[in-house]
């Protein structure tokens, strides 16, 4: 079991940035700048091709942060971030850059390209989580959420398909091909958002992977747009739905 290093600290906007490692995993835990008392974690999986830093990492989590007390965590995916790419990363993304220049659907290299990344990050995942509830401010039986669109879903969903400490979270945007089997897995309460003129991800498929999973609370926001247009709202909404599930658990737990 690989113990977390703090490599970095600094506080700006209500909000504290620790960096860390757990063994070659790099992350960024955010955290409220005032007091110690527990509080719930919310983790944040990243789109593809960017990082853990990333604006949209960043203004989710000052909302989650400063709006509800929470702490949140992300890892840089493998061959993102911070993180070497290998021979197998150059591969793929070479595919899906000669998909999109042919005006090819992209969908079979991303799917099968971001199933890979799942098998690998999913036990950084869960090393990950073991480490930040040995935190007093987070503790080992503290509410955990999880919040990830795109290539986020593509390795949340068997995250949460097979780790119980997580009670609630929010997907979205993605091909449902390797992902049906994993939604008939999750029971917890779900968001999930798609675009309903998505270029990318036919309405259809966003439909069927929404009806796959078994939880008894499912929300559906379908909003006009292309992929990319995903309003800005929706983190807004992400955050009351996070913070209605794991202000109650944490309430209960008190």
């Amino acid at each position: 079991m690989h113990s977390l290093q703090f490599t970095a600290e600094s506080s700006s906007n209500g909000m504290v940035e620790r960096d860390f490692t757990v063994g070659e995993i790099p992350g960024v835990l955010w955290s409220p700048v005032s007091g110690a008392d527990r509080a719930p974690l919310v983790l944040m999986g990243h789109g593809g091709g960017t990082h853990k830093k990333h604006p949209a990492m960043a203004g989710r989590a000052q909302r989650l942060v400063t709006g509800c007390g929470f702490h949140v965590a992300v890892i840089d995916a493998p061959g993102h971030g911070d993180r070497p790419r290998t021979a197998y990363d150059e591969q793929e993304i070479a595919e899906l850059r000669k998909a999109q220049a042919a005006g090819e659907p992209e969908g079979p290299v991303v799917v099968r390209y971001n199933a890979r990344l799942a098998e690998l990050a999913v036990p950084e995942w869960q090393a990950t989580l073991d480490a930040l509830q040995g935190l007093p401010e987070i503790g080992a039986d503290g509410p955990v959420g999880y919040f990830g669109i795109s290539m986020g879903t593509a390795i949340g969903m068997p995250l949460v398909a097979v780790e119980p400490r997580i009670t609630a979270a929010v997907f979205g945007m993605m091909w449902p091909d390797a992902l049906v089997e994993k939604a008939k897995q999750i029971t917890i309460p779900i968001e999930f958002d798609m675009q309903w003129d998505n270029e990318r991800i036919p309405r259809e498929a966003s439909l069927a992977l929404f009806d796959a999973f078994a939880s008894k609370e499912k929300t559906l926001h379908a909003n006009a747009g292309k992929h990319f247009d995903l309003p800005r709202f929706e983190a807004d909404s992400a955050v009351r739905f996070l913070a209605r599930h794991l202000g109650q658990a944490a309430t209960s737990a008190a």
